[in-house]
């Protein structure tokens, strides 16, 4: 049986016509793109170290402090894309046009795939949060402080206490490791813990035991890497602030005669609903014209008829 429809009726259940009039479910290939994103930073990240380890161990034209050369040239690539310590150099013109290419390589892919890992791991563990919680009164009233139910998200600003104590973590198991390993006192080895997980690395201190370069190895990746986050969170908590400021401000503002002719789109004398909306959000940032021109394109394009409205028949020309 086939559907007759006009432009004026409601919107009802066809059989034949084959349109979904559910609401779109969020689609699933979000989460498979994570989890190849993980994959591929992985084994970049893995054939990115190997490359430097091979042409460290082959070639051999370095100087420095040197323990067992496979850990040595573990460390230096490790090393090479973090901090830049300087306890391990290269000796010749040849490792030294390596070393440029390799620094401006790893800069951009390391730090990019590993971030790109990190913020899987946060939004996991944000994911999981959310899942724990429950019709409890207690544990209600403290998941209030934790996570905005309406939004779906952890709040910003229980991100930025998390990062805190992921900073404070890093800088104390570098300092207490530096510390027994590497035999440094509490100031040079909180020195040289500051100095590496803000990337600033000095070189007047470094790891140069077997077991501390074990350690670095690992930790100067993850404290790097955590470290940055933390800072990005606390950027984003500022910038947080700021927007919710502005929005506040513009709420609370008196519509004048400038507004109203500002917010008349159609020029009518006066303002709809949809007009004050698109003003406000306007004023408050969250869209700009660029924004409001390409979805008018696109409501445009989906609009085949001259009542400016999409109706079902629309959607069936435009299937």
């Amino acid at each position: 049986m086939t559907a007759h429809v006009s432009r004026s009726a409601p919107a009802v259940l066809f059989t034949d016509t084959g349109i979904d009039f559910h609401e779109p479910s969020e689609p699933r290939p979000i989460q498979n793109s994570s989890t190849l994103m993980v994959r591929v930073s992985f084994i970049s990240v893995f054939l990115y170290l190997a490359i430097g380890v091979a042409v460290y161990m082959i070639n051999g034209s370095f100087k420095g402090t040197t323990t067992l050369k496979l850990i040595d040239a573990i460390y230096f690539t490790v090393v090479l894309s973090t901090i830049g310590f300087g306890d391990i150099v290269p000796d010749a013109t040849s490792t030294k046009i390596f070393t440029c290419g390799f620094i401006l390589v790893g800069f951009g892919l390391t730090g990019f795939l590993l971030s790109g890992l990190v913020e899987y791991i946060c939004d996991t563990q944000e994911a999981f949060t959310l899942s724990m919680m429950d019709e409890n009164r207690y544990k209600r009233i403290l998941w209030t402080y934790i996570v905005d139910e309406e939004k779906g998200r952890m709040r910003i600003r229980t991100k930025v206490s998390l990062a805190l104590v992921v900073v404070i973590g890093c800088i104390a198991t570098g300092a207490v490791t530096a510390h027994f390993l590497e035999g440094m006192d509490w100031i040079d080895s909180f020195y040289l813990s500051i100095t590496s997980v803000t990337t600033v690395g000095y070189g007047d201190y470094a790891f140069k035991t077997v077991t501390g370069r074990c350690f670095a190895i690992i930790w100067l990746l993850v404290s790097t890497l955590a470290v940055a986050r933390a800072f990005l969170y606390l950027t984003d908590y500022s910038m947080h602030k700021r927007k919710r400021k502005v929005a506040k401000l513009v709420l609370h503002k008196k519509i004048t005669m400038s507004d109203l002719v500002a917010a008349d789109l159609d020029n009518d004398g006066s303002i709809s609903k949809s007009e004050f909306l698109i003003y406000k959000l306007k004023q408050m940032g969250k869209i700009t014209e660029t924004d409001i021109l390409q979805i008018s394109k696109q409501f445009d394009s989906l609009d085949c008829g001259i009542y400016g409205k999409i109706s079902v028949a629309d959607l069936m020309v435009n299937v």
